[in-house]
């Protein structure tokens, strides 16, 4: 693995989660579990997120979000945000943390605000559309999220005037996540039929100012069953994407080509979730045979299995750097 992981460092963070209803805290270098989570039975776990500090883990759920202390052996959550209806099926944070943003099959994008927390945490903003949101991701001046739903369409918030359009629209598919990179001028999504998208998102100052619908700049038919993730290396020359075609891909985003794939063993399972580690030299997986994975990429090798749910894992969080607010 990368040399942070390598030495041994305990700041670096990894967590799982899926169908056995734990969440599980990873010691990450030497591949055992070091503290699970054991939510209540009907508690369906379908995203998590860290913060850039790594101090907080929400976990988006079935009518709540749960926000975990991760540093911490407390089990409980410190915030519940309830009274979302059906499945909150993406969470992410502000980079300072001071927000945190939700959307799921409610069809609402919801912005909660951390500075009140103290006071009970507040939904700051909020809009919706009439559909499913699957997949919600913020551009990285920290002001516009991008949205997509169930029924193909991707819209824009500008968080800073509070105005929404819709910018986009893949036609009879359903946009199961997106991904931007660090430049903020990439976008990427898959759908359930397996392709990846991806348009060029040149910022305006204000979306309500000169903004229209994007072009498709490029459309791939990256694998041959639903896709399931995509997601932005760090350093902005990867794109790696899941599937229930049981591999995950690393295409190249200076020509869009195939880079490597990743299968663990022929008719492997679902690959749910990944994550890049920050040199971008790897990546976390995990799928349906219980597994969370870390690959080298260069060799296209598994580098170390995570053994321990007992049923399907199909979320993840990785953070190994750390920043300090």
């Amino acid at each position: 693995m990368n040399e942070t992981l390598d030495s041994g460092d305990e700041t670096v963070i990894f967590v799982t989660s899926g169908y056995d209803h734990t969440i599980k805290f990873w010691q990450a270098q030497r591949g055992y579990c070091e503290r699970t989570i054991q939510c209540q039975s009907d508690t369906q776990i379908n995203c998590l997120e860290l913060t850039n500090d790594g101090k907080l883990l929400a976990a988006g759920c079935y009518q709540n979000i749960r926000v975990y202390d991760a540093k911490s052996g407390n089990s409980n959550p410190l915030i519940c945000c309830n009274g979302v209806q059906k499945n909150v099926l993406s969470v992410g944070f502000e980079q300072d943390s001071r927000w945190m943003y939700s959307a799921g099959e409610d069809g609402f994008i919801r912005v909660w605000d951390f500075r009140s927390r103290s006071r009970g945490l507040q939904c700051a903003k909020c809009f919706r559309i009439d559909n499913y949101i699957n997949a919600a991701v913020l551009h990285p001046n920290q002001a516009v999220l991008y949205i997509g739903s169930q029924q193909g369409k991707v819209y824009c918030w500008d968080l800073t005037a509070n105005y929404h359009e819709e910018i986009g629209n893949v036609e009879e598919c359903s946009i199961q996540d997106l991904s931007i990179d660090v430049t903020g001028s990439n976008l990427s999504a898959v759908t359930n039929r397996g392709d990846l998208y991806i348009w060029n998102v040149p910022l305006k100052n204000s979306i309500n100012e000169e903004t229209q619908t994007i072009a498709v700049e490029k459309k791939i038919q990256a694998h041959r069953k639903y896709a399931l993730k995509c997601k932005y290396s760090p350093d902005g020359k990867y794109l790696a994407t899941t599937s229930a075609d049981g591999s995950a891909k690393i295409w190249k985003t200076s020509d869009s080509s195939l880079y490597t794939t990743l299968c663990a063993v022929p008719n492997q399972r679902w690959v749910w979730d990944c994550a890049f580690s920050s040199d971008s030299r790897h990546l976390m997986t995990s799928s349906s045979d219980n597994l969370a994975r870390v690959w080298d990429l260069e060799t296209g090798k598994v580098r170390r299995e995570y053994d321990g749910h007992q049923k399907a894992v199909t979320c993840l969080a990785f953070k190994d750097r750390l920043t300090s607010l």
